[in-house]
């Protein structure tokens, strides 16, 4: 299979880190590509009319986009890893929590676009909604962190761990972990996964000028 990737994308971390937990990573070619609003990569637009990261190019040539199908695609490759809960109780709450870490990871990227522009073109109040949306997602989290620490890991947690360690990444400014105490001590230990460890965020733009 090949992922068409990059070393710093949230949905491709959470990609990747699904791949290892359900033991499908060493059948995986990664091909770097760089993908923006205002750059659209052309090539990726030919298999993906949306051109973004991940897709998965399957070896018979099928097309896998976007990250909660690719990791759906995981778990039917491996059922036992529990990507996905069989249980309907738990399958719903690990959806719901794959859709909070999914809207954080898109409401950081945005922030984050809002910061690269120009001083004079960004939007306060768009940069003040996307802070405000991240402020109440940590505070529901925190809420919610014990019984994330008593739940088996499912793509709920991948989520949410891999839009954490996002925020770790590109605003580490926030010191997040100054107010929520029990969501550091269970990210802190999802964090030593290996899975978690082998798919860390990197700048390859940045090592490339090096």
């Amino acid at each position: 299979m090949k992922l068409y990737w990059s070393s710093r994308s949230p949905f491709v971390r959470k990609v990747m880190v699904a791949a290892h937990e359900a033991g499908v990573a060493d059948r995986i070619a990664c091909e770097s590509v760089r993908v923006n609003s205002m750059d659209p990569h052309l090539p990726l637009m030919d298999i993906n009319p949306l051109g973004k990261i991940p897709t998965l190019v399957l070896d018979e040539g099928e097309i896998i986009y976007d990250s909660v199908v690719i990791c759906a695609y995981f778990d039917i490759l491996n059922p036992k890893a529990g990507l996905i809960p069989t249980d309907p109780a738990r399958r719903i709450l690990a959806l719901k929590r794959e859709a909070l870490g999914d809207g954080l990871m898109e409401t950081l990227l945005n922030w984050l676009g809002e910061r690269f522009r120009q001083q004079g073109e960004h939007s306060d109040k768009r940069i003040a909604v996307n802070k405000l949306k991240v402020a109440n997602s940590l505070t529901l989290l925190e809420k919610q962190a014990s019984d994330l620490a008593a739940t088996p890991l499912d793509i709920g947690h991948i989520a949410l761990g891999s839009a954490l360690a996002y925020m770790d990444f590109r605003f580490g400014d926030l010191n997040w972990r100054a107010d929520h105490p029990r969501l550091t001590d269970w990210h802190a230990a999802f964090s030593k996964r290996p899975s978690v460890v082998a798919t860390a965020f990197f700048d390859d733009l940045a090592a490339k000028k090096a």
